[in-house]
């Protein structure tokens, strides 16, 4: 089955019977769900008047074309005026939401996953995603066939509208966006836009800022020439291309750009961890750089990501005097969580960067403005700013069970287990996590599968596999 229905949208494969994988029968049933669960919570809010217009917004996936023309028309049918942005990124399609006064919008995009994928991602009037209660409202809804469609004299307008330069613009206006200190430094590099979106847009984001680019892979075809998922492994092309020693940097993004990952000068990886840390690192500079020149008092410099991110970001934040706070995983979590505590930045260790002053969603745009900002003023290649930061290595590893087995009651005696040991912090607001002075490990159960997922952390590789496969043989003589 490769139908995936959850409260943060619903993906699949393309091509199939109904039910089992993304087909325009379940799209239907899905977006008349969400724009019931919409026109219900904009009517329902106080001092809010609807507009009745959704946003439209896909990455350039081969099906995305024909997921388009299904959820617009649906949105038409529910009533809805729709705002198709055509090609467009994750975090253009959440801007354009609030840019338009729009009531909601809808990302068709299967984000990292490979081409056969797709999906479509939910966000209410502020451009951000549904929390778990709506999401599960439109599960419910979906299932009951809850819904109305209107009738001749009522149905939807239609509308294309772009909304690339306004997102390039509001990055361009962030205050620690240096244009000047970027287009100062000349900087030159080499782009994998992974033949989506990021192709169309990232090329005038460089040319405003003066920075020189070879693009990889830029036609937004959707035939993607390598595994989108911009980890180490899926970049030897990029990182090839770097070891020429013609760019001052390289820059991945994913299908939809809300991912960032960076390639040294040299060819080696930056870290797809590091792009948070990095450009937390940064704000965190300038925002007391600027309080002390401006004789104004410094606010709390908080951060948050999520459990299963780097611990370089809360060495980082405790440097500068700030304070690190960890969220469950996912985005919706983590910007709840930086709004509860007043993170300055915050994001996810998957190269997903989170920067309130432009918008609460994971934005390659903004994370590149403000790395080569960072790069510009300290005037240093980005080897050597990753070698300022802490040094630590993350191993994945995962759990196989049986159907039958009791997950949670796992992970509330792995809970039980640690919870005495004067040096370990456990928390349990997503799985289990065992925070050890030195090192970490996380564990999580699949919501698709029976596995739990592990994560851990420490100086070295070997002893983070090592301290990963520990706690797995100890789950082992649990079942």
């Amino acid at each position: 089955m490769s139908l995936i229905k959850s409260i943060s949208g619903i993906r699949g494969t393309i091509g199939g019977p109904a039910g089992d994988t993304l087909n325009p029968l379940d799209i239907v049933k899905f977006t008349s769900a969400y724009a019931t669960l919409i026109r219900k919570s904009t009517q329902e809010e106080e001092r809010y008047t609807p507009t009745n217009r959704i946003v439209v917004g896909r990455d350039a996936r081969i099906s995305g074309e024909m997921v388009k023309n299904v959820v617009c028309g649906t949105l038409m049918g529910m009533g809805f005026d729709v705002i198709n942005i055509g090609l467009a990124s994750t975090p253009t399609t959440e801007l354009a939401v609030t840019m338009a006064h729009a009531d909601g919008g809808i990302i068709i995009t299967a984000s990292h996953n490979p081409r056969h994928w797709n999906a479509l991602k939910l966000l209410n009037r502020h451009g951000e995603f549904l929390n778990a209660t709506e999401g599960n409202e439109v599960l419910s809804i979906a299932e009951a066939e809850a819904f109305d469609y209107a009738d001749v004299d009522n149905l939807g307008q239609y509308t294309e509208e772009n909304f690339d330069e306004r997102h390039i613009q509001s990055v361009l206006d962030l205050k620690l966006v240096d244009v000047e200190a970027v287009k100062k430094a000349k900087f030159n590099v080499c782009v994998d836009s992974i033949n989506s979106v990021g192709g169309i847009i990232l090329p005038k984001l460089l040319e405003r800022l003066g920075v020189g680019y070879t693009f990889l892979n830029k036609e937004a075809d959707g035939d993607f020439r390598h595994n989108p998922e911009p980890l180490e492994k899926n970049l030897t092309g990029i990182m090839d291309e770097m070891k020429t020693g013609k760019y001052d940097l390289g820059i991945v993004v994913d299908p939809d750009v809300d991912r960032l990952a960076f390639i040294c000068e040299d060819g080696k990886m930056f870290g797809e961890e590091y792009t948070l840390v990095s450009v937390a690192d940064y704000i965190l500079s300038e925002m007391e750089k600027n309080a002390k020149e401006e004789g104004t008092s410094l606010p709390a410099l908080n951060t948050v990501s999520n459990l299963s991110s780097t611990r370089a970001l809360r060495d980082v934040t405790e440097a500068h005097g700030g304070t690190y706070t960890a969220a469950a995983v996912g985005e919706v979590n983590v910007t709840t969580k930086m709004k509860e505590v007043g993170a300055v930045i915050g994001g996810e260790g998957n190269g997903g960067v989170i920067y309130p002053d432009s918008h609460y969603g994971r934005d390659a745009l903004t994370g590149i403005g403000l790395f080569l900002s960072s790069l510009a003023h300290k005037g240093i290649s980005a080897s050597a700013l990753r070698a300022t930061f802490p040094e630590y290595f993350i191993a994945k590893n995962r759990i196989d069970l049986t159907p039958d087995t009791d997950v949670d009651a796992i992970l509330v005696q792995v809970k039980e287990k640690y919870a005495k040991e004067k040096d370990v912090q456990v928390n349990d607001i997503d799985g289990v996590k065992l925070d050890f002075p030195d090192k970490w490990v996380h564990l999580r159960k699949s919501n698709t599968e029976p596995i739990i997922r592990v994560y851990s952390e420490a100086h070295s590789m070997e002893e983070a596999d090592q301290l990963g496969k520990s706690i797995m043989d100890i789950v082992y003589a649990m079942v």
